[in-house]
């Protein structure tokens, strides 16, 4: 049994620049037969390449690479790690090239320092798409080695000792903030806590710090006022532990500053309020003590029940595993406690770190070992690959690894009892593409716990998510808005970019069509080379993708297919839609999908059983307006090819529901809302929407968006409505309203 005050973390370090021998004889600790002569010739290179070099600080710049091969040998990494941490600079800093290290250290080393190196400048520049660039070569480089993680990790851990040296506060913040958004939460997601832990603090003290100093003034004084409370702490749980023969060691830990100020941030609490600036953590042998000191715990203090956390029995993503509580101990103090055993504290505080294994006369990471611990933090950094492999723009995936980073976690379960975790807030569909993408995208509904549910509801820790599946593929409009996690969004979004560029193409073919038969003409595609060339496009659905996304009109691809070409222009008023030209309207998995390429205008709210036309909006697809709206008007002084005369298919006038929009003048009486949603309701009609208009003593204006099938269906509505007695008035709305027009319900 031992205690103490303080909790274990990367040692102090050493001399700006260790010997050789040093680093080897640190090495040989955990590695008894390290060649140290290996280490030593790479110590060397590394020296003699960074001699003419110093640090802002006016240090041999060799100090710094120094430094990083102490760090990574406290991690007790192996071999090639510790001697990447020496060269990591070498080849970008200095003349020396890849192919030399290949020579003179093998491929593993070289192939290590090559991966740290294609990173380059990783800094929070000025513009962000630079942050987001840099970001998505990170994930390039460690899905295929986590040591060049660990390697930037112990890097940035060392620059940010020593940041003080850069004189412009400005450059000072933004390595600090960049530390704080990437490299901390990335240290935590693979479980490095030793390392997330001081660059979070070190990075506090620059991004914010008057608040810095007011916490560790704080936190100063706290210490000299409560010494004798916490060592009195330690010895109440050391004795408790000795008096049922558990062998445990106990030492009381101060929280970190950074850590407190997301507490106040976070909950909105004063620093009075925090309860918990002291913790305790209990080291036991085996998990089965872990339960036991639990037990003797609880029963000698009393329990904070909301504060109790088995992480032993359902372990964090990162692997990290231990009992979390918090008791009424001795004279009324709250004393939060973690219990764990030794391996637990191993991987705790050095994740993915904690998995290098002696074994065989061989020192390197054990997969089996990792598995055999509880799981393999390495799995944490799959989900970003994953998203970096739905593609997108570099901003859109750093909002996504943000998001992912910095999330609180809740627990879920599939039917079969496998483990899901997302981060807090997340909602069946987020479950759905965590188990895979292509359930993600064929999800139609939901069972929680046995119930059917809601795709937006929250999931909570525990809950029982059975996905229902259907056959189709589709980008619902709307979906993006029903999930959180960056996985899920850059699924959703790579679905609809693929869609988009289907029906795009399809669009373009009608638009293409439509111009050669304005010239009497028939469209073979085996004769538009030359016209393809012309406008400078790959191939033929380049050129259709580009007609229906309207970047060229179809006089520009009539022109470039017949060079010369005198084109008629009447006037708007003398155009007359082509009645044997009619494009059909495709309903959702056959053709246009709506929210997609297609879309329906707010201004007329059109319905099947309405004359219809279409009008090429650029970049957004084919909007669709009935034959009488007033905003066609504005459309007329362009181009004749953005129109197209639209008919609904059987499908869309069968089973389509559409939104129409209903003006109501209703006696302002109790129950008169109550008598128009019965109306509906009757009427097999949903309201979707109710915004009130006009208010007066006698009457009111009110504004109803309705989903109906077609217009028949929407007459008999109102005609159901006009037979009311608390309804004035009712007809179909048209225009769109103005902004103060309306007040929301």
């Amino acid at each position: 049994m031992s205690s103490g005050a303080t909790s274990p973390n990367l040692a102090s370090p050493p001399p700006a620049i260790p010997s050789a021998d040093e680093l080897v004889a640190r090495i040989e600790r955990y590695f008894p037969t390290v060649d140290g002569d290996f280490v030593r010739r790479a110590y060397d290179f590394a020296e003699e390449a960074h001699r003419p070099q110093r640090r802002a600080s006016g240090e041999p710049y060799f100090a710094h690479v120094a430094q990083v091969a102490v760090i990574l040998s406290e991690l007790r990494m192996d071999v090639a790690t510790i001697c990447t941490g020496l060269l990591h600079d070498t080849v970008e800093d200095t003349p020396a090239t890849h192919e030399q290290l290949v020579e003179l250290f093998g491929d593993e080393v070289a192939n290590l320092v090559d991966g740290v190196t294609k990173l380059g400048q990783m800094e929070l520049r000025s513009k962000r798409t630079k942050q987001a660039e840099n970001l998505q070569k990170l994930v390039v480089a460690i899905s295929s080695d986590v040591r060049v993680l660990i390697v930037k990790l112990c890097d940035r851990l060392h620059n940010m000792r020593t940041l003080d040296a850069i004189s412009r506060p400005e450059k000072r913040e933004r390595i600090a903030r960049e530390t704080l958004e990437i490299y901390a939460p990335l240290a935590r997601r693979i479980g490095i806590n030793r390392v997330c832990v001081e660059l979070e603090d070190l990075a506090f003290e620059h991004v914010n710090p008057a608040a810095h100093e007011s916490i560790t003034r704080r936190l100063r004084h706290l210490r000299e006022e409560h010494a004798d409370e916490v060592a009195a702490v330690s010895e109440a749980i050391t004795e408790l532990m000795m008096k049922y023969d558990i062998d445990a060691r106990i030492f009381g830990r101060e929280k970190r500053s950074y850590s407190i100020w997301r507490k106040l941030e976070r909950k909105g609490l004063t620093f009075d309020e925090i309860a918990d600036i002291y913790a305790f953590r209990l080291i036991v042998t085996e998990p089965d003590d872990c339960y036991k000191a639990l037990g003797v715990v609880h029963q000698t203090w009393r329990c904070v029940p909301e504060r109790f956390r088995d992480f032993i029995s359902v372990p964090k993503p990162n692997n990290y595993r231990s009992l979390h509580t918090t008791v009424i101990g001795p004279n009324s103090v709250r004393i939060e406690l973690q219990i764990r055993t030794e391996d637990m504290e191993s991987i705790a505080e050095s994740g993915v770190a904690a998995h290098w294994r002696y074994k065989n006369s061989t020192y390197r990471y054990d997969p089996d070992a990792a598995q055999a611990a509880g799981g393999d933090p390495l799995d944490r950094l799959r989900p970003f690959v994953g998203i970096l492999n739905q593609g997108g723009d570099p901003d859109e995936f750093l909002e996504h690894a943000k998001l992912e980073m910095f999330a609180d976690q809740v627990y879920a379960f599939t039917p079969k009892g496998d483990l899901i975790s997302l981060p807090a807030g997340a909602t069946p569909l987020d479950f759905a593409y965590a188990v895979h993408t292509e359930l993600g995208h064929t999800t139609e509904a939901a069972k929680i716990n046995g119930r059917e549910r809601p795709l937006r509801t929250q999931l909570r820790n525990g809950d029982v998510v059975q996905i229902v599946k259907g056959g189709v593929r589709q980008p619902p409009a709307g979906w993006e808005n029903l999930v959180i996690t960056g996985r899920a969004r850059a699924a959703i979004r790579r679905l609809i970019r693929e869609s988009e560029r289907d029906e795009f193409l399809r669009i373009g073919k009608i638009m293409a069509d439509h111009a050669f038969r304005r010239e009497d003409l028939t469209l073979i595609e085996g004769d538009l080379g030359d016209a393809i060339s012309r406008l400078e496009l790959g191939n033929i659905e380049d050129l259709y993708e580009a007609l229906g996304r309207g970047r060229i009109t179809s006089a520009d691809f009539l022109n470039a297919a017949f060079p010369g070409r005198q084109e008629e222009r009447p006037e708007a008023k003398d155009r007359e839609l082509i009645e044997d030209d009619k494009a059909r309207l495709f309903v959702r998995g056959r053709g246009l999908t709506q929210g997609v390429t297609l879309h329906f205008a707010s201004c007329c709210s059109p319905l099947p059983g309405d004359r219809i036309v279409g009008v090429l909006i650029p970049e957004k697809g084919i909007e669709i307006h009935t034959i009488d709206c007033e905003r066609l008007a504005q459309f007329e002084g362009g181009e004749m090819d953005r129109w197209l005369d639209l008919a609904w298919t059987p499908e869309a006038e069968g089973s389509a529901v559409s939104m129409a929009r209903i003006l109501a003048v209703m006696h302002n009486e109790p129950g008169a809302l109550a008598e128009v949603a019965r109306i509906a309701g009757e009427n097999r009609a949903n309201i979707a929407n109710v915004r009130t208009l006009n208010r007066a003593p006698d009457f009111f204006e009110m504004l109803f968006d309705v989903e109906v099938f077609d217009t028949r269906h929407l007459a008999n509505l109102l005609a159901a409505l006009r037979m009311s007695q608390v309804v004035v008035s009712a007809e179909r709305m048209r225009a769109e309203l103005e902004e103060n027009e309306v007040d929301e319900l």
